[in-house]
């Protein structure tokens, strides 16, 4: 059996959709994973995936690309070279599936299933309806057991990554604690006052404290870690990150990918949690994790991308002294 997994999203979703892919994977000879720039490096990252294809879809993203007939019939030449006999559809739960299916549908795609609140017509051939306030990666899961991927003997459902590299090259020996401060948007990230109060506080109560950060925030990681911390801003691929975070003792991250990728590598996390997407939807998944964050806020479920509120209160409020009593919190109740 040759399958499609179909995650056209954000790194942390690709990430979120991995025990799913394993799932299939079990079940299946060939597994491809047809994903949106964002979410590639992430797929690449997961166990059970033989090919990656990538492709922006014109309802996805934040700044989505006009439709292209030219690169909608390039996009299914693609797919029908593939000859695969089944596909997954995985999406959030407030999106739809169905475009996504069409396309797959015109592809020749014989059995086609997804969680899909609107009626599907012939779209699919199992429409699969989450569970109430089930996290996305076990919502995922139940869509592809609905499909017959039914996850292999021992199998836990948690999230997780192809083996990352050594990386005590870039963080040095000893144990350390990663602080994250950038987001996928800025309603989601904690302002870089309160990281960089956080990472002084961290240094003066021992810890040594890296900061990680994309080639286009090395500005702020070099503010927040303040000639204190460790910055990697810049330095990291998405596998040496998965590196430096699987070595740390704690990880603090906003609601971003790094966030889901602390998880898949099994370490815990302070989360620092704006409310716009629901935490039981959205918090790392499967390892201790503290939330910290006013989850009642005004904001609550609006998926504003810019705090709607003066002041950013729903996070703001937290102080860098709540974050190392979390990090203390996490490290005492961890396993030797």
């Amino acid at each position: 059996m040759r399958s499609l997994v179909v995650r056209l999203d954000s790194f942390g979703d690709v990430l979120l959709a991995g025990p799913a892919v394993r799932a299939v994977a079990a079940h299946s000879t060939h597994v491809t994973l047809l994903c949106g720039p964002r979410g590639a490096d992430a797929a690449r990252l997961l166990p059970g995936v033989d090919e990656v294809l990538v492709w922006e879809a014109p309802w996805e993203g934040f700044d989505p690309p006009p439709v292209s007939p030219a690169d909608i019939d390039a996009l299914l030449a693609r797919l029908r070279a593939g000859a695969h006999d089944s596909a997954l559809v995985l999406t959030s739960h407030h999106q739809s599936p169905l475009p996504t299916a069409l396309l797959l549908r015109l592809a020749g795609i014989g059995r086609i299933g997804a969680d899909s609140t609107d009626h599907p017509g012939r779209l699919l051939d199992v429409r699969h309806r989450r569970l109430p306030g089930r996290h996305e990666a076990e919502a995922a899961l139940d869509t592809a057991a609905a499909m017959g991927f039914i996850p292999p003997p021992g199998d836990d459902g948690r999230l997780r990554v192809l083996p990352p590299p050594d990386t005590t090259g870039l963080t040095g020996n000893g144990p350390y604690v990663v602080l994250h401060p950038g987001a996928s948007a800025p309603a989601r990230a904690w302002s870089p006052h309160r990281c960089a109060e956080a990472v002084t506080l961290l240094a003066d109560a021992g810890h040594r404290v890296v900061v990680t950060g994309g080639p286009d925030e090395t500005d702020l990681t070099r503010r927040v870690g303040g000639g204190v911390a460790v910055d990697l801003g810049g330095r990291t691929s998405p596998r040496t990150l998965a590196g430096v975070l699987r070595l740390a003792d704690v990880v603090i991250s906003a609601n971003t990918g790094p966030a889901h990728l602390a998880a898949a590598v099994g370490t815990p996390v302070v989360s620092l949690f704006a409310p716009v997407v629901p935490a039981e939807r959205w918090a790392p998944h499967g390892v201790p994790v503290i939330l910290l964050g006013d989850q009642s806020a005004p904001c609550a479920d609006t998926r504003a991308l810019t705090c709607p509120v003066p002041g950013h209160p729903c996070l703001d409020e937290v102080t860098g002294q709540d974050v190392v009593r979390a990090v203390h919190k996490l490290i005492q109740e961890r396993p030797s």
